[in-house]
């Protein structure tokens, strides 16, 4: 098999075919006709202007030195199986799979959980290609404060009413993440998660705190602004 097509596969490209089929040009006429594309694009622009995690996770990177421009920085395409989104790190890109998002809830998730991983790469320069276990903190981060395991959202899962059943949420979804984007064992894939859970689970910036919903999310932003003005005045 070609290298390069292997390493596409190993690193999950596989789950973006336009991230290398070259079908459509950014910004050209093809792509603003597609229904998909058109709507992405808006339920992306409610979600950096309302979600109180996304306006937090903006407002962390631009204060990080990594100012997010929505233009440059997130792409709606077409995606392979039931995959939502993406971070490209080789473009530092957030890709959102216009074909399996539909509804403003769920973009608002796949957009703070992607910013998550670009405020990682931002901050803690993550070996995303070649550590296991950096790709697996960053998961595991994602999972934990984006709203991924949220009450509401596993209650719509019919899952609930386990002991420490966050903790668990978050490490499934973590193992899942791994397992979508590299070939690995799912036995590699769990001991890279279990070897980080722990201190990668209780690493809550920028936001605090875990933001169990969009109220705790609110007040975790207040807080960071308050944060903010402070270091301004100093």
């Amino acid at each position: 098999m070609d290298q390069n097509k292997q390493n596409e596969e190993d690193y999950g490209y596989q789950l973006f075919p336009e991230r290398n089929s070259g079908r459509f040009k950014k910004g050209s006429v093809a792509e603003s006709l597609f229904t998909f594309n058109h709507k992405c694009q808006v339920m992306l622009k409610v979600a950096l202007d309302t979600s109180p995690y996304a306006k937090l996770l903006l407002g962390a990177m631009k204060q990080s030195g990594c100012t997010v421009y929505k233009e440059r920085h997130f792409s709606c395409e077409d995606c392979d199986g039931i995959v939502s989104g993406g971070f490209d790190a080789t473009t530092s890109q957030i890709v959102l799979c216009q074909n399996n998002i539909h509804q403003q809830a769920h973009m608002n998730r796949v957009v703070t959980h992607e910013l998550i991983h670009s405020f990682d790469h931002c901050r803690a320069h993550v070996d995303w290609f070649d550590n296991f276990k950096h790709l697996a903190c960053s998961e595991i981060r994602a999972a934990n404060l984006s709203g991924d395991c949220s009450f509401s959202n596993e209650l719509s899962r019919f899952k609930f009413g386990l002991k420490q059943h966050h903790q668990e949420c978050v490490r499934d979804r973590a193992l899942r993440s791994v397992l979508a984007v590299r070939k690995v064992s799912r036995e590699e894939a769990e001991k890279a998660v279990d070897e980080v859970f722990e201190s990668c689970f209780n690493d809550h910036e920028p936001f605090g705190r875990i933001p169990h919903s969009k109220n705790d999310a609110k007040y975790a932003y207040r807080d960071f602004q308050n944060r903010d003005r402070y270091y301004a005045n100093l």
